[in-house]
């Protein structure tokens, strides 16, 4: 029993005294940028977000169309050089639309899952990562970004002009494999306001393009003639935490 207590203190007093050795060696290794200025690629960064999403496809692409859905997203992010930053995320986005034709009077509802890697591009120096520096990272901080990734989209198309709701009758699919998978390609630009040295907030809007005609389930009801893709936006405020 006493074996046990002594080997479960053990374990516990390397697994906190391991936390601070991994804090110091994101501040060990140097990198050095273009210049030859040596700079720390610091901690892992971890963002939470929350917002809404705008469908464009056959059936238009008005926001007045649009029946807004929520967005929430997940994400890690780690510096790779001075200004770029490598991120990987999950998002579980709601679409919903009306048509734009009202004489079709067709409308769909959606749930997608994704998963993206994205390069983030920083507009604004950062004094704060270069080695000997006593600056605070910049109080605002703007960024481009793009990347790539897959979609898990489920649509359900039906008959109507209003939100689907319980009663809602939907049409029979127009392929019998969903939910399925489409690839897709995000491009954004946003905004980050430092609230302390480990805490941001994110103001970030992105577009996906993607390889599918049917995440509204509609394209083969209008004849399949559509030779543009579906795309979608979506506009998020994110928290970025630093796991220092």
């Amino acid at each position: 029993m006493r074996l046990r207590a002594l080997l479960f203190g053990g374990l516990v007093a390397g697994a906190l005294s391991s936390q601070p050795a991994m804090a110091q060696y994101h501040y060990q290794v140097r990198h050095y940028g273009s210049d030859g200025r040596p700079y720390y690629r610091g901690p892992l960064h971890v963002t939470l977000g929350g917002g809404t999403a705008l469908y464009n496809g056959d059936l238009g692409s008005s926001p007045a169309d649009n029946f807004f859905g929520p967005a929430i997203s997940l994400g890690v992010s780690q510096r790779l050089t001075t200004r770029m930053h490598l991120a990987g995320e999950f998002s579980y986005v709601e679409m919903g639309a009306r048509d734009k034709a009202k004489e079709r009077g067709l409308a769909f509802t959606s749930t997608n899952g994704l998963g993206t890697l994205i390069l983030r591009f920083d507009l604004l120096h950062d004094e704060s990562i270069f080695v000997s520096s006593t600056a605070d990272s910049p109080a605002l901080q703007v960024y481009l970004q793009g990347g790539g990734g897959l979609m898990y989209y489920n649509p359900h198309a039906y008959v109507g002009t209003t939100r689907a709701n319980d009663a809602t009758s939907f049409l029979p699919p127009e392929r019998n494999d969903y939910p399925a998978i489409a690839a897709m390609a995000p491009v954004g630009a946003g905004f980050s306001v430092r609230i302390n040295e480990r805490l941001r907030a994110n103001l970030e809007g992105n577009y996906y393009f993607t390889t599918t005609d049917q995440l509204d389930d509609i394209n083969l009801r209008l004849g399949g003639a559509s030779l543009n893709r579906d795309s979608f936006g979506t506009l998020m405020l994110k928290v970025d935490y630093a796991l220092e």
